[in-house]
């Protein structure tokens, strides 16, 4: 691992080549990442904007480019930003809470974020990005590191203290989100208020911060 000083394109190597999840596994052996690694974040001396999610899914996995994938679509649609200045690393960072494609639980379903990643880069990775003004956090995996007790007991309670959270005094900001997962389609129709009330500023802020 390298720590901030060292430069981005020293910690985008050592990111790259990170193999810890399959190599010394927290819980011990027979608890290693049953495939090859292959992590993917974005980091930016520049961009003001942090998307901080949970893992790559599978297809991101396969491309090596974050948000691949439909849930990438929507988190674009929330945005109103096109892909091109999705990938921008100028305009934004991508950190997810795991790196790597974490795999699938017996009923198909991604599993969690391996556990070793948050505590090895977390920390080396903000700090090497300090201009950052605004964090994005979608879903309780990212929610539960940056907010911590302020942190509600579900994402949909987490999601409704957004204005507190986002007006709070602190640098950066931070505004919670749910999963862009179409998934979660039920859940934007269940709580009209997220495309009413807070889309509106989420795309303020972005219009302000990626120009």
């Amino acid at each position: 691992m390298v720590d901030a000083t060292d430069g981005l394109e020293a910690m985008r190597a050592a990111i790259g080549r990170c193999r810890v999840c399959r190599d010394e596994p927290l819980r011990g052996t027979g608890h290693q990442l049953p495939h090859e690694p292959r992590p993917v974040a974005v980091i930016s001396t520049k961009a003001r904007i942090l998307i901080a999610g949970q893992a790559p899914g599978l297809k991101v996995h396969e491309s090596g480019i974050p948000f691949n994938d439909a849930s990438g679509d929507r988190l674009r649609e929330w945005l109103q930003v096109d892909r091109d200045t999705f990938y921008d690393r100028d305009r934004f960072a991508i950190v997810p809470m795991g790196f790597c494609f974490p795999g699938y639980d017996a009923k198909g379903s991604d599993l969690p974020p391996r556990r070793e990643c948050a505590p090895l880069w977390r920390l080396p990775v903000l700090a090497a990005m300090p201009q950052i003004e605004l964090v994005l956090v979608i879903g309780q995996y990212a929610q539960a590191w940056h907010l911590r007790n302020e942190r509600r007991g579900s994402v949909t309670e987490t999601v409704l203290m957004w204005r507190e959270i986002l007006f709070a005094n602190r640098s950066p900001a931070i505004l919670p989100l749910p999963h862009p997962s179409w998934r979660n389609s039920g859940w934007i129709r269940r709580n009209p208020w997220f495309e009413e009330e807070l889309l509106p500023v989420l795309r303020t802020r972005v219009t302000m911060l990626s120009a």
